[in-house]
């Protein structure tokens, strides 16, 4: 499949290493406004970069849409005639999409940068509209690269608040344990690697079972973990982690 995006950040980046590495069959090609990512992409994941849109519409298969909401107005009138677009774009619903892009089919999605390792989550909405024969290969080609999630457009933002941001809190709290770990003498590298292992083990554990049991079973009544727990309770980190999501929600809404 040839699967064209329009921008090169990191989204874009992340399910373009994804797609590479998932398929020898996928070819990807990149356009961007001018900035020299596209080139740079493109040269970093034998892709090929192209020097206007048009140009990659007529050659796509699939093209994500990657820019930056402001720039919908100015790159829709160039995507006519591309056979099927996902839109990556926050905060842009799918009533402006299709408002900008007329009779051009849309999916709008919210993915998160697990896609670069073939391990992300991507919830998306509007797959019903375009006909199947459009709609079934993209659904097909996202698969490769996440886990996919068809719900309601309503709820894109919550899932973007849980899924697309919350990746940026796991590294924080996984970087605050790799500082309290060097802090205690373990070497630097050597902290970032436990951490690393020991989230990648919670996470397969927390597919099968609730947060709270995994907390649970780890926390024997009156030991280290139990003390741990309770210091996390003291500093409010429940009440920053929602917090949090509600500030991602919010300014999703401005």
């Amino acid at each position: 499949m040839v699967i064209g995006f329009i921008g090169a950040g990191s989204m874009a980046a992340a399910m373009a290493r994804g797609w590479r590495d998932s398929s020898d069959s996928h070819r990807l090609v990149f356009c961007d406004a001018g900035s020299g990512r596209a080139e740079t992409l493109a040269g970093d994941l034998g892709g090929e970069a192209v020097g206007s849109i048009e140009a990659l519409v007529e050659r796509a298969e699939l093209v994500v849409l990657a820019v930056k909401p402001a720039a919908l107005e100015q790159v829709a009138p160039e995507l006519v005639g591309a056979r099927l677009v996902l839109s990556v774009l926050g905060a842009t619903s799918l009533g402006r999409l299709r408002e900008k892009l007329g009779d051009t089919p849309v999916i709008r999605l919210m993915a998160n940068l697990g896609v670069a390792a073939r391990a992300g989550v991507i919830c998306h909405s509007g797959a019903e509209v375009p006909a199947p024969r459009l709609s079934e290969p993209a659904l097909d080609a996202l698969a490769e690269i996440a886990t996919l999630f068809a719900i309601s457009e309503e709820q894109l933002d919550a899932a973007t608040a849980v899924t697309a941001c919350s990746p940026a809190y796991f590294a924080r709290l996984a970087g605050a344990l790799v500082d309290a770990a060097t802090g205690l003498g373990i070497e630097p590298q050597l902290a970032a690697r436990l951490v690393g292992l020991t989230a990648h083990g919670s996470g397969e554990l927390l597919l099968d079972r609730p947060a709270a049991a995994l907390a649970l079973a780890v926390a024997s009544p009156g030991g280290s973990t139990e003390a741990g727990l309770a210091a996390l309770d003291a500093a409010g980190f429940d009440v920053a982690i929602a917090a949090a999501v509600e500030a991602s929600i919010e300014r999703m809404g401005q």
